[in-house]
């Protein structure tokens, strides 16, 4: 297959949503749709011992939740598909951020009960700043819920989007029969008193047909007429281009646990979803199809195996062909890397590839050469950008409960934070450790991978600091700056970039700084 037909041939998307709204299950079933696995875990019952396929760190079995991002790839009807499965937790949200970078596309799952919520306003956010096409699939359709226009109407007020309804329900929760698919023209049928059997997909050329009352009952079919044609009068036809450049998102209904709506879902997703596409880099717009490699570091994550303490840089090809043991160049390091065993993903289960396209994510296994946002080429020097480290919103001062273990202590720290599950900051006035998080259960899950992988204990220390600003000086030898770090030496602290931090105690105490100091500046993210 040509290099062009095999870059055509590949989807990337991410997976967004609040927690519980059913995104790790509508992962499950895209992979069972594609024939990847054979049966679908139970994120949440216990009483099923097989975990969910994306969730495969032991904190995540245990709460039924996804505290990592995780990369799966598989095969569908002739499209090379790779997910994002993103956490939708609050305290995670910084590896979802980063996960955003890498992705073509993007489906939002919304939860038929709740509505759109607080996580996936943010999330989406952050798609609409970049121009991520985005689907969107209404959840739980078997449970009882909001009616389906006040939902697509709160998805337009919520999240400012323009939706075009792809599907549409036959009825909610107790009376749900089906859902009429507008992409397709046919009617899904949902049957059985376990109610998880789809009895059949009837095609229907025409809505005035008398077929469609005797498939669900006159009083249904009438309703479902009416809605049908309220929905073609309010909504904007389907425009390939405007949901490209995202303008437009076509909202899709099911339920994903009863396998309902997905294939739909998954149909209409291949079809028209964005192949690879350019990237923007600080030095000039990089396209799929150009001959030389070019690619960058999103994720590393540690211990993906714990039998071997291995840690793997998850990098997104976006132009040329990836090959296995030839060298590239590390444009920060400025040094030539091979990769002799680069993996292609299935959740933890790993295979090592000889070829990769734009669009493929390769995990590759690193001694501690890369970052976050480290880019790889053929030689030529650019670097992409976009992989920000953001101001923490809590702190607290990690000591070592164990003072035989201190190495294995520093070492976890130091592999965790490189993975970019929290920012490690060393107070300049005496080099105690702070360690910075998005969200308070990232600490539980810190103290939870040191002691399990590393071997290593840990117990916090609370300490008031409001923000921390990373500090730029255009003088560094002027006295404004000297007095600065006299002032404020205990709260002054290097990240493990060795870039210059404040940690402000409080807004007042960050404000008065910065009037204080008119030439410092004080940026809440790391890259400025």
């Amino acid at each position: 297959m040509s290099f062009t037909s095999e870059i055509n041939r590949r989807r990337t998307f991410g997976i967004i949503a609040h927690p519980d709204a059913g995104k790790t299950t509508l992962t499950e079933k895209l992979l069972l749709f594609g024939g990847a696995i054979q049966e679908a875990g139970a994120v949440k019952s216990n009483k099923i011992k097989k975990g969910a396929t994306s969730d495969f760190m032991e904190i995540e079995r245990q709460r039924g939740i996804s505290v990592a991002t995780s990369v799966l790839a598989f095969e569908y009807e002739g499209i090379k598909i790779n997910i994002l499965d993103t956490p939708g937790h609050k305290d995670f949200a910084e590896d979802t951020f980063r996960t955003l970078t890498a992705v073509d596309s993007v489906i939002v799952v919304v939860d038929v009960a709740k509505g759109v919520e607080e996580q996936t306003e943010k999330l989406v956010e952050v798609c609409r700043m970049r121009n991520i096409p985005m689907i969107v699939f209404i959840n739980k359709l078997d449970r009882e819920g909001k009616d389906a226009f006040d939902l697509l109407d709160e998805v337009e007020q919520k999240l400012g989007l323009t939706v075009v309804p792809m599907s549409f329900p036959i009825g909610m929760g107790y009376d749900f029969k089906g859902i009429y698919n507008l992409w397709e023209k046919n009617i899904n049928l949902f049957s059985g008193s376990s109610r998880k059997n789809i009895e059949e997909t009837v095609e229907i050329s025409d809505l005035e047909s008398k077929k469609i009352d005797e498939l669900i009952g006159e009083k249904a079919a009438k309703t479902l007429r009416e809605e049908i044609e309220l929905v073609e009068g309010i909504y904007p036809e389907f425009d390939r281009d405007a949901y490209l450049e995202g303008k437009q998102q076509p909202v899709f209904f099911g339920s994903a646990l009863n396998n309902f709506g997905v294939r739909e879902l998954l149909d209409c997703f291949i079809e028209i979803a964005p192949k690879p596409r350019p990237k923007q880099s600080e030095e000039r717009l990089v396209k799929p199809d150009e001959k030389n490699f070019t690619g960058f570091v999103f994720k590393i994550h540690a211990n993906m195996d714990p039998n071997h303490r291995d840690r793997l840089a998850f990098v997104k090809i976006v132009s040329g062909i990836f090959e296995r043991n030839k060298p590239y160049l590390h444009v920060r390091n400025n040094k030539k890397m091979k990769f002799s065993s680069p993996n292609a993903f299935f959740a933890e289960k790993k295979e090592i590839v000889d070829i990769s396209y734009p669009g493929d994510i390769v995990g590759l296994h690193d001694t501690g050469n890369f970052k976050i946002g480290d880019t790889l080429t053929e030689g030529e020097n650019i670097n992409y950008r976009g992989v920000p480290s953001f101001s923490p919103e809590h702190f607290r001062y990690i000591n070592n409960a164990d003072p035989l273990k201190s190495k294995q202590l520093y070492k976890g720290i130091d592999q965790l934070m490189d993975e970019g599950v929290a920012q490690l900051f060393t107070l300049e006035l005496n080099g105690r450790k702070v360690i910075g998080t998005v969200g308070a259960l990232q600490y539980e899950v810190i103290q939870y991978r040191l002691e399990h992988e590393y071997g290593a204990k840990c117990t916090y220390e609370n300490l008031n600091v409001h923000k921390a600003c990373w500090v730029e000086a255009n003088d560094v030898k002027s006295e404004e700056f000297k007095e600065f770090l006299r002032v404020k030496q205990r709260y002054i602290a290097k990240d493990k970039q060795d870039q210059l931090v404040f940690l402000a105690d409080s807004p007042f105490s960050l404000q008065m700084t910065q009037q204080k100091y008119p030439n410092i500046k004080f940026h809440y993210t790391s890259e400025f």
